[in-house]
């Protein structure tokens, strides 16, 4: 098991003797030489610091999808792509997943630290306290027709939160705004999902826990007693755990770049929410389900998709293999590998889909063109296995992956207003459009 080191954070001077501590760069341009500063990270990360590059050259970096950009210094998460390593604030995935609770996890990414016991239970009986949402927002949900992406109702409720309580500028007060949206984002995304399929909402009730709510609001119905499964809050606290934060990830950078214009706690998330949607971030666990059918309904043969995928002119792509930043096992992939194991066996799962998932799963751990392309299987491909086993439907996934990463984004919407000498983001641009042109006028076009 990982120490229990308290996170590290640096401060001011610790920050400045990393940098005097560290050697320059060295660019030339033009015939002529200029010094840059080394930006060094606690975990030894190395940035060549160009903030002062156009002002002292006219001349700007070009990255496309800002890959091997670094937008900010953040003390929240660690990630070594290379060697599959997933902390927060200094903590083990693996260690976080096992132990802690999904709100023990919202405290420390928000806080910086783990809660003292009595810490632990007055943050759990807050996040009980203020799960209502306000009963004027029920007419919000009879608005939106019965089609309506959950997703959508999500970041729409999400934002008209700010309409309801208002922009506060005391630590006491952001921190009642951030108790508030943890809280109510579980509920509207129970509400949202009730209404799509038109059944009356179930309210939350203050004896139960935060995951017990949730499922509860998901799946009772009115005077029907409904005892959540243990195996199903497991596996549904680890799934939130490990989507809890992930860097610098297009959502996140969402949140912080929306933030940077001052923009409110919730505006800033709902911006996050809706970056998350995407097929190729937050929609991959959707999207993975959605494959899966569609073999099924080829007649099951995945090893027809397989090779589909190994051809050189692949016109079809296994989705929920390999990651961007890992480039070995992603840690959460292998917790949620163990979990889903567990959970089909207790609830005696019997879905052809998930059948085809495990073969699909074996093919790549054995095969040669995966694994020397480190294309094993992500978090995406055993969190949409099990939130189908959970019974929780397709449409929701992407919701679940936004009530997992809320901590995360609260925490940087927190870290980028509190940052001094923080200033809006504002990036630069490479122009390759026409150059400048006479005004034609109407009749001589």
């Amino acid at each position: 098991m990982a120490s229990r080191a308290p996170p590290f954070e640096p401060s001011r001077p610790a920050r400045a003797i990393f940098l005097a501590m560290a050697s320059k760069a060295h660019l030339e341009l033009d015939g002529k030489g200029l010094d840059l500063p080394v930006a060094v990270g606690s975990e030894g990360e190395v940035g060549i610091d160009i903030s002062k590059l156009r002002a002292q050259t006219g001349a700007i970096t070009l990255d496309p999808s800002l890959a091997n950009t670094g937008a900010c210094e953040s003390a929240i998460t660690f990630i070594d792509g290379e060697r599959g390593i997933l902390r927060y604030r200094g903590y083990d995935i693996a260690d976080l997943a096992e132990h802690a609770s999904f709100p023990e996890v919202c405290f420390l990414l928000i806080q910086g630290r783990l809660p003292t016991r009595a810490e632990r239970e007055d943050w759990r009986s807050r996040l009980t306290r203020h799960s209502l949402v306000h009963e004027d927002m029920k007419k919000f949900f009879e608005g939106f027709p019965p089609s309506a992406h959950p997703m959508a109702i999500l970041s729409a409720m999400v934002a008209s939160l700010s309409a309801y309580y208002p922009e506060q500028e005391t630590p006491e007060e952001i921190d009642l705004n951030i108790v508030r949206l943890l809280a109510k984002a579980k509920t509207i995304a129970a509400f949202s999902y009730k209404k799509s399929i038109g059944q009356p909402f179930i309210y939350p009730r203050n004896d139960h826990t935060y995951l017990e709510n949730f499922v509860r609001m998901m799946f009772a119905v009115p005077a029907e007693p409904y005892q959540v499964e243990p195996v199903v809050r497991s596996a549904l606290n680890k799934l939130l755990i490990l989507h809890a934060d992930h860097e610098q990830n297009c959502s996140t950078t969402t949140v912080r770049t929306v933030g940077s214009g001052g923009a409110n706690l919730f505006a800033s998330i709902s911006a996050g929410i809706c970056a998350l949607w995407g097929p190729l971030h937050g929609g991959a666990n959707q999207a993975v389900i959605e494959m899966l059918e569609q073999i099924r309904t080829d007649g099951a043969n995945y090893k027809k998709y397989v090779d589909l995928t190994k051809a050189k002119d692949a016109s079809f792509k296994l989705m929920g293999f390999g990651h961007r930043v890992y480039k070995n096992f992603d840690p959460r992939a292998q917790i949620l590998k163990r979990a889903a194991d567990e959970v089909l066996a207790k609830l005696g799962v019997n879905d052809p889909l998930l059948e085809i998932a495990k073969q699909l799963e074996e093919v790549a751990l054995a095969d040669d063109y995966f694994v020397e392309r480190k294309l094993y299987p992500n978090v995406d491909f055993y969190s949409g296995i099990l939130y189908r086993a959970m019974g929780i439907p397709t449409n929701m996934f992407t919701v679940m992956f936004a009530l997992g990463r809320l901590p995360g984004w609260i925490a940087h919407w927190l870290e980028q207003r509190n940052t001094p000498g923080a200033r809006i983001t504002r990036p630069r641009q490479i122009y390759t459009g026409d150059t400048a042109r006479p005004w034609v006028p109407l009749d001589e076009r």
